[in-house]
């Protein structure tokens, strides 16, 4: 079925503060969502990476072992693009139009069902994920204990990243709650969010990127690629969605008081 905590990976909820209109938050990113806490440049997530500096030597060995058109292969890489498509989508229709909460009679329970939507889906993604790699040739170079242990214990970083977001931020917090009207009333600071930008996100492509590694597949590797590509778009395209949202409901506030 592949890694069990890598079904992380839906939009994550941006606690800011009511008082004062939305605040940064987050390391490693510029714009309205950097955090006032300081950090490392090193954890500023995956998206500080150049993806245009990386080696295309590597990569063309990489291609060299792995047939793209191989149906799992493809079935794999639909379902890595299609998740956070999906759950935009649906959320802003949703944010626009209340729909989903009409339909199921409150917010709350919208947020569940789609949020358990969601969930289906990265078990899927998880099990072709998977299913690619089992279809395509080892390397070599990678099918020693070493590197099983390296990819051990970047599965493990994964999930702690994954399991302490969805704690620090609960279940409507991390699936896509302020679209539904469910804001929160002040920002997360507390760990991962301390320390990591997009925690679930990139704990997430560490757990594919570790099961990759244990199971020596440059197929893995690409498709770990893919992932955090579209985990970098989505959140290009989500945050400043995210931002207006907050900024709308501190602007009622303001007017309120």
């Amino acid at each position: 079925m592949g890694p069990v905590l890598a079904v992380g990976g839906c939009r994550e909820a941006r606690a800011w503060s009511l008082q004062g209109g939305p605040r940064p938050m987050g390391p490693g990113r510029a714009g309205p969502m950097r955090s006032s806490v300081a950090a490392p440049d090193c954890c500023g997530g995956l998206g500080n990476l150049d993806f245009r500096k990386a080696d295309l030597c590597v990569m063309t060995r990489l291609l060299g072992y792995v047939d793209p058109s191989e149906p799992h292969f493809v079935a794999a890489v639909l379902t890595i693009a299609f998740n956070p498509l999906f759950w935009n989508v649906v959320a802003r229709w949703e944010h626009k139009t209340r729909k989903l909460s009409r339909a199921f009679g409150s917010p709350h329970l919208a947020c569940y069902t789609l949020g358990g939507a969601i969930l289906l889906l990265n078990v899927l993604r998880s099990h072709c994920f998977t299913q690619a790699m089992l279809s395509q040739p080892r390397m070599q170079s990678l099918d020693n204990p070493l590197a099983y242990r390296v990819g051990l214990a970047l599965l493990g970083v994964g999930g702690v990243f994954v399991l302490s977001s969805f704690l620090a931020l609960g279940f409507t917090g991390t699936f896509l709650g302020d679209y539904f009207g469910i804001l929160k009333e002040a920002r997360v600071t507390t760990f991962p969010f301390s320390i990591l930008d997009n925690p679930m996100y990139w704990g997430s492509t560490a757990n594919y990127l570790g099961w990759a590694i244990m199971h020596a597949s440059p197929a893995g590797l690409l498709l770990t690629t893919v992932v955090a590509l579209i985990y970098t778009v989505a959140i290009l395209y989500e945050e400043p969605f995210t931002a207006e949202i907050y900024r709308q409901k501190a602007s009622q506030a303001h007017k309120r008081s």
